[in-house]
């Protein structure tokens, strides 16, 4: 997932309920499938971030000397700044990326 393309909202916005219910035709599956798509984007962005930070780790394990990263500090901005996983979950949904399957009742 290329977070720097998303057109998801930073904000919370209110999305129109017939949109989100129209691939399923019912409000709560479509819901679990978003929240269970935000949880996968959650550890897939976790993942990530740790990653990234990881590169900047130290095994000084002294606490009297404290380094300030710039491109540390830069990362976790980044981060702070990205949409929730929730609205990236709802985009996706919106936009029919998010593929699930039907089990027979």
């Amino acid at each position: 997932m290329d977070l720097k393309k998303t057109t998801a909202p930073v904000n919370t916005i209110t999305y129109n309920k017939s949109k989100i219910e129209e691939p399923t035709g019912n409000i709560y599956e479509a819901i679990t499938i978003i929240a269970k798509r935000a949880s996968q984007i959650n550890v897939e962005i976790k993942n990530e971030l740790i990653d990234k930070l990881e590169e900047f780790a130290t095994n000084n394990d002294s606490l009297d000397e404290v380094f300030e990263n710039k491109e540390q500090i830069e990362v976790s901005k980044f981060y702070e700044k990205l949409p929730k996983a929730q609205a990236l979950a709802v985009e996706e949904w919106l936009e029919g990326k998010v593929s699930f399957k039907e089990v027979n009742k």
